[in-house]
């Protein structure tokens, strides 16, 4: 690294160290848990975090995206080892994965995360954060017998009847440190609070992880305030960095010629792509300084992440929006917060689990609870709404999938609300003509788009039946570039019934530089039936309607 690189690569320590840190301690316990929901070994999650943190960020391009294990991805993951019947032969799919991905980088097929609205990026966003809170508030109440890895729960239970028997059976000492931690993280966001220069370098999350370790010790002997076990973080503890390693595990390349490792992992490499280009589109739209982020780039690290986590027993990785977005609002600057943040799990993992195992899941899900407040705040759904129906069917649409269902049915809920709603309007804009809107003796003009595809065919030919008998019709194709080959067809059948209901129907305008393409295509629609001469180049008149 020249000199000048690592300088920019620093340049921001005095933000990244501390935001690192905070994602660090976050991250901890989302990758045991993911693991435990995947139905893997608890270490696996780990391995996922460090690769991601390391590995991946090395690759990539994102200055705030952090990767790690996906929770969208557990439910995938469960069902592959099950259906491949062990972890080994898992591993080998996501080592397939990660080649699919750097294929898909070196093809750039990055760009199809553009292709999401911003209203379901939105509400993605807003979906999230707000199962965080849901998810979270069990481990704030000190609620911690059973993880909720879902809206419906395996027992039958949802997250709401969790929640309420989460106030049931309240902890005293993990609702001390909860409550705390949330003051000082709201404190932290106060004026007064970051006009201190303690305030630019030590991050609230910071404080309250601290706070909470302080008082977990200070509770300890206290009857009804001390915490359980399974009320703070817990990971596997190793006598020596040999016992650490050890505990990798090594894909079975034997079933390398298995056609179900192809299908699961081509399934995991599309959407684990899919995953991070929205978690890097959500992202981008978060950082305050506004960058971009190369998403050929992205696939290609994030390729390369999972090729290594497979590797060496690792769970499939994507960019992660609670990760990221909790890096973002503790003040991460540029990748070396992420960077730091791999480190961290690595160095913990070796060498002191049993301090990460005194952090108080309390005080985690403080931390958590304010970053999906920021994701859902109720001035996003004031700014949605205000937009339109058109904007705020599919932002509402993918927020209550993502909370009911899952991530992805979510989004591609609120993507087919979006989409029906174009098909809906091409429909019914601006193709609605009423007889009494012309004067008789009056030709209706008809002045087509620039741009006439099959989904204008339903408004057009509802347009064109409701047209009065006896009248002289013009469609004017002066603005067209492109038409679709059913829209010339259809002009055709109507012309034959035009005759019957003594309608004059004409077709002018087609004088742009696609005039031969289009006069052509539209005689051999009709089979030589239409004479070049029908088609003329006139200026449309004032009273003309946009079709």
């Amino acid at each position: 690294m020249s000199t000048n690189s690592a300088k920019d690569f620093f340049k921001y320590a005095k933000n990244d160290i501390p935001a690192g840190i905070v994602v660090f301690l976050v991250a901890v316990p989302l990758c045991l848990g993911i693991a435990l929901a995947s139905g893997a070994p608890l270490f696996s999650g780990i391995i996922a975090g460090f690769i991601g943190g390391i590995v991946v960020t090395a690759f990539s391009g994102s200055p705030l995206g952090v990767s790690g294990p996906a929770a969208g991805l557990a439910v995938i993951v469960l069902s592959a080892i099950d259906e491949l019947a062990s972890f080994e032969v898992f591993l080998l799919a996501v080592v397939i994965a990660g080649v699919i991905q750097i294929i898909l980088g070196i093809v750039k097929a990055g760009i199809i995360g553009y292709y999401f609205p911003t209203s379901v990026i939105k509400g993605m966003l807003s979906g999230i954060g707000i199962i965080i809170i849901l998810k979270q508030i069990p481990h704030a109440l000190g609620y911690d017998v059973e993880p909720i890895r879902a809206f419906q729960q395996p027992d039958g239970q949802t997250i709401f009847s969790e929640i309420v028997y989460a106030f049931e059976s309240l902890s005293m000492g993990a609702v001390i440190i909860s409550v705390l931690s949330m003051i000082i993280l709201i404190l932290w966001e106060q004026n007064f609070i970051k006009k201190l220069k303690v305030s630019q370098v030590v991050q609230g999350p910071l404080v309250a992880v601290v706070v909470g370790i302080v008082l977990t010790l200070v509770f300890l002997g206290m009857d009804g305030m001390a915490l359980r076990e399974d009320q703070m973080v817990n990971i596997p503890v190793s006598d020596s960095i040999g016992g650490f390693f050890s505990q990798f595990t090594f894909p079975d390349f034997t079933q390398v010629f298995n056609k179900n490792v192809y299908i699961i992992a081509f399934t995991l490499a599309i959407v684990a792509s899919l995953e991070t280009l929205l978690c890097v589109e959500a992202t981008d739209k978060l950082d305050p300084d506004k960058r971009i982020t190369p998403t050929n780039k992205e696939l290609f690290a994030q390729g390369i992440g999972n090729i290594t986590a497979g590797l060496i027993g690792g769970l499939p990785i994507t960019q992660v929006i609670v990760r990221s977005s909790a890096n973002i609002q503790s003040g991460g600057k540029t990748k070396l917060s992420a960077f730091i943040h791999g480190i961290l799990i690595l160095v913990s993992a070796i060498f002191i689990p049993h301090i990460l195992n005194l952090v108080p899941l309390s005080a985690l899900a403080a931390i958590l609870i304010m970053v999906g407040y920021k994701l859902a705040k109720p001035a996003t759904f004031k700014q949605m709404y205000k937009k339109g129906i058109s904007e705020f069917l599919p932002f509402i649409i993918t927020i209550l999938g993502i909370v009911f269902t899952d991530l992805l049915v979510g989004i591609t809920m609120g993507l087919v609300t979006g989409f029906m709603y174009i098909l809906w309007n091409n429909y019914r804009t601006p193709y609605h003509f009423r007889e009494e809107d012309y004067k008789e003796g009056e030709p209706i003009r008809i002045e087509l788009s620039e741009d006439v595809s099959f989904l204008n065919k339903a408004g057009i030919m509802n347009t064109l039946s409701h047209l009065p008998k006896s009248s002289k019709i013009i469609i004017d194709g002066s603005r067209v570039a492109t038409i679709h080959p059913d829209i010339l067809e259809m002009f055709d059948d109507f012309k034959h019934n035009a005759e019957i209901k003594g309608i004059d129907f004409e077709i002018i305008g087609f004088g742009n530089k696609n005039k031969k393409d289009i006069v052509k295509k539209f005689k051999t629609v009709v089979n030589n039936k239409v004479k070049v001469g029908q088609i003329k180049k006139q200026k449309p008149k004032s009273n003309s309607r946009p079709l």
